[in-house]
């Protein structure tokens, strides 16, 4: 299988805090179609060196799986793993005064001759979305309590966004750990030209859930367009919020396919917030959280020129929409 991508989108954003904490790679503004690794981690807020926690696992497992990818041979579960542990070594070195103190999330995608392994640590997200069917094929379940707690049938999807308990994390990348945490890994080779693969920190998903990636990703307009189009919609969040997108161009499949793994399927049957018929699917960010006529009242106010602009977006927004 040979996978050709277009040019990655990198969103990298403050928030409405003092410091960055999130960390990507490649570095915002440098991705290129021949890129085949992506990794987006979360430095975690309340941990000291946040930062630092992110930039050394993005740093560890570009260097381990960097040369690999380029040659667009396969990539083994073997390789993988050695990248995870050069990234807690790396974690580890960061880490000065052996306080063991600062973590990260992390997220990954390796496209290679074996299709793409989609990695995760945490709360950040990965999406696999198909546009011509308004489709999401997968989406990683998040190591969260919350998660947990709706997988279990304590609390409803729509419980997971204001539960008191949504920021605890079941799974973190953390220096010196006994008993290193593994990733949870996904086989995707059901690949089309023009589905996209996300990668989220969640920050990204203060005030949005899957219709409104559903809505920017599926309109019409430039991948450009797009990454713009979630700027806007996540420029009022309080957290670090990054992300990258990245739309394929075109797949070339070969005879030995058919007997590469592939998870993705079975994955999307278990998870339980895309087979929820209880969920709210029509959740909208304008009359759930921003409340439309309550921006259209205050439009005059000393804020309003902000208020304003964001229902303008969201109105031409859902015009571009294709349900």
């Amino acid at each position: 299988m040979k996978i050709t991508i277009h040019t990655p989108q990198a969103i990298w954003q403050l928030g409405k805090r003092k410091n960055q904490e999130d960390a990507l790679y490649p570095t915002p503004g440098t991705a290129t179609a021949d890129d085949r690794l992506f990794i987006v981690c979360d430095g975690m807020g309340g941990h000291e060196k946040g930062e630092v926690a992110s930039a050394a696992v993005c740093r560890g497992m570009s260097q381990a799986l960097g040369d690999v990818l380029v040659e667009n041979e396969l990539l083994s579960d073997f390789c993988f793993d050695d990248a995870i542990e050069q990234a807690y070594d790396a974690l580890d070195s960061a880490d000065t005064g052996h306080e063991g103190r600062m973590g990260t999330t992390m997220t990954c995608l390796c496209l290679h001759k074996g299709g793409c392994l989609a990695a995760h640590i945490g709360d950040s997200r990965i999406y696999h979305i198909r546009p011509r069917k308004r489709q999401i094929l997968y989406r990683s379940r998040d190591h969260s309590l919350v998660q947990h707690l709706y997988e279990l049938g304590e609390i409803s999807y729509n419980d997971m966004a204001t539960s008191p308990r949504r920021n605890i994390i079941t799974r973190v990348m953390q220096p010196y750990q006994q008993v290193r945490t593994k990733p949870s890994v996904v086989y995707i080779t059901d690949l089309q030209p023009d589905d996209y693969l996300l990668l989220l920190s969640d920050g990204m998903l203060e005030q949005m859930d899957d219709a409104e990636l559903l809505d920017i990703l599926c309109s019409k307009g430039t991948d450009e367009e797009k990454a713009a189009f979630l700027q806007e919609a996540t420029q009022q969040n309080a957290d670090n919020h990054s992300a990258y997108i990245i739309r394929i161009k075109n797949v070339k499949h070969e005879r030995s396919d058919r007997h590469l793994p592939s998870t993705e399927k079975k994955e999307r049957e278990q998870n339980k917030a895309l087979n929820d018929t209880r969920r709210d699917l029509a959740w909208s960010l304008y009359t759930d959280t921003l409340d439309t006529q309550r921006l259209a009242d205050e439009a005059t106010t000393a804020d309003g020129r902000q208020q304003k602009k964001q229902l303008t977006f969201l109105k031409w927004l859902r015009s571009l929409a294709k349900p």
